[in-house]
């Protein structure tokens, strides 16, 4: 682990005190995947589950605006646009950046690629100023400060909408969702603890694509299979939003054109 993460973490742990609903949704690829191929054939562009869960979680978003806002002086506000940050692996695995992503539901999954391809090179070349500000920032201030000054920074930026960008910190930097994959490191599936500074409603964990058996009209059929998993605020939602969020995502599984704005499937696209 990155020194300078491990120092942030190690700052900011507190035992969990907030009430958080645990989400966990498995869902067959076979259909959104083959429509991923299609994308990447027509587009030229590498194009993957990641970028399509998280355009199918801005529109999830979307169709449940009670969880896309945030909360200032004890008042929900809603945001005007869908945004989410999607986590970069960094130096091997040992550092993270973050990507944010705007107006995900406005946008087609080649544009999530584009844009996330774009900003992780940035970030994995050191090009990324605001990053590199808030790493520096960061070296520079003693363990004990790290906690109430990030307390501080997160309060300005991500309740009252500041921007801070002598401190490499933009106003909602992380927007409704932070997304990270955990399949890229081998992991079926995992939960992820909410990121005290962050103040995001939900954090989503992308696992590995795994092929299993499932039951299909009573008969045992194998498939490919994915674990999403969630760690939503409660404050933000109860079950029955929360459904609603399951039930999007499910349709983007089943239906995955309508990520892109169409009404039925491609006519160039034959899923087999």
């Amino acid at each position: 682990m990155n020194p300078l993460r491990r120092k942030l973490i190690l700052a900011t742990w507190r035992a969990p005190r907030e009430g958080n609903i645990l989400g966990k949704l498995t869902v067959d690829t076979s259909i959104a995947q083959s429509y991923i191929d299609y994308l990447h054939k027509k587009h030229d562009t590498k194009i993957t589950i990641t970028h399509f869960v998280g355009r199918a979680i801005g529109e999830a978003l979307h169709r449940t605006p009670s969880i896309n806002g945030f909360i200032r002086f004890g008042k929900y506000i809603q945001h005007k646009s869908v945004d989410l940050s999607f986590l970069i692996a960094l130096s091997d695995g040992k550092n993270l950046g973050n990507t944010k992503i705007c107006d995900v539901h406005k946008k087609q999954i080649i544009d999530i690629a584009n844009e996330l391809k774009s900003g992780a090179l940035t970030l994995r070349k050191g090009k990324d100023k605001e990053f590199q500000q808030a790493q520096n920032t960061l070296k520079m201030l003693p363990v004990f400060m790290v906690r109430p000054v990030l307390w501080l920074t997160g309060w300005l930026t991500s309740s009252l909408g500041v921007n801070m960008k002598f401190l490499g910190l933009q106003q909602f930097p992380f927007g409704s969702c932070m997304i990270t994959s955990v399949g890229m490191f081998g992991l079926d599936e995992a939960h992820a603890p909410h990121t005290p500074f962050a103040r995001v409603p939900m954090i989503a964990l992308i696992g590995a694509v795994k092929k299993q058996a499932v039951v299909i009209e009573d008969e045992i059929v194998i498939r490919p299979m994915i674990t999403l998993t969630a760690t939503i605020d409660h404050r933000y939602i109860d079950g029955s939003q929360g459904a609603n969020i399951a039930l999007t995502i499910r349709e983007a599984f089943e239906k995955p054109w309508i990520l892109d704005g169409l009404e039925s499937p491609p006519e160039d696209w034959k899923h087999e």
